[in-house]
């Protein structure tokens, strides 16, 4: 969408979008269409239409007549996601090795150093966001859209997976060191070692999974407070 004039649906849609990636958003919070209008100064209809893409891409569910949640995938659904997702990125893994420009593989390393900047400073929910990030744009650089669409779905259901059943009290994140390696294999066209060290960097995150309690939900306007300081201001 990048270039492209967005609409209000495409704004609502993106916000709510990285609320899930940066885990602000926990599986089988209430999606209630009054109160985001209110929050984003939108209509009911346009919340709809954002609810509807997200419930397309699965992370949200559209329940008839009790309204969205975000989705809160069962132990077997995340076993289903992680394995979907690790499909996906060989794919995309393969395409990168033959498609990405110097002027990507520079963007990658940016993004990354962005990514090692949140965490330094302790902005731990954007730097999971840039993480996620980071997985959207190869899919980007792979050329190919249904990869794409199918990335966008799984790198946002595996951010509900890691906030639902990770091990632990603290937020994981992907490695950014691992990222760096995966970016010298890119650059360097290596399809085994690229698909290798990818497939190691998701071992690391499957690692930090297990079976948790489901999270306490969260208040929708204190998740967009910073939609609702910038309409007051």
């Amino acid at each position: 969408m990048k270039g492209e004039k967005k609409t209000q649906d495409d704004i609502v849609y993106e916000h709510i979008f990285d609320a899930i990636l940066e885990q602000r958003l926990a599986p089988g919070t209430k999606l209630n269409e009054e109160s985001l209008g209110e929050i984003f100064g939108v209509s009911r209809t346009i919340i709809r239409r954002a609810l509807a893409r997200l419930g397309y891409e699965q992370v949200v569910v559209l329940r008839p007549n009790r309204g969205a949640v975000v989705a809160s995938p069962t132990l077997d659904e995340a076993r289903q996601i992680v394995f979907a997702r690790r499909v996906v990125e060989k794919a995309v893994t393969e395409l990168v090795c033959e498609n990405a420009d110097a002027s990507q593989i520079e963007q990658l390393k940016q993004m990354v150093r962005d990514e090692q900047a949140c965490f330094d400073r302790g902005d731990l929910g954007a730097g999971i966001r840039l993480s996620g990030e980071f997985h959207l744009f190869l899919a980007e650089i792979a050329k190919n859209p249904p990869l794409l669409s199918f990335q966008r779905s799984l790198v946002s259901l595996c951010s509900l997976i890691i906030a639902q059943y990770e091990k632990g009290e603290t937020k994981s994140h992907c490695s950014y060191d691992e990222h760096f390696e995966l970016i010298d294999a890119f650059a360097q066209r290596d399809k085994e070692k690229s698909v290798a060290l990818m497939m190691h960097h998701l071992d690391h995150i499957e690692d930090k999974l297990n079976l948790g309690d489901e999270k306490e939900e969260n208040d929708l306007k204190s998740i967009f407070s910073n939609v609702m300081s910038r309409k007051t201001s």
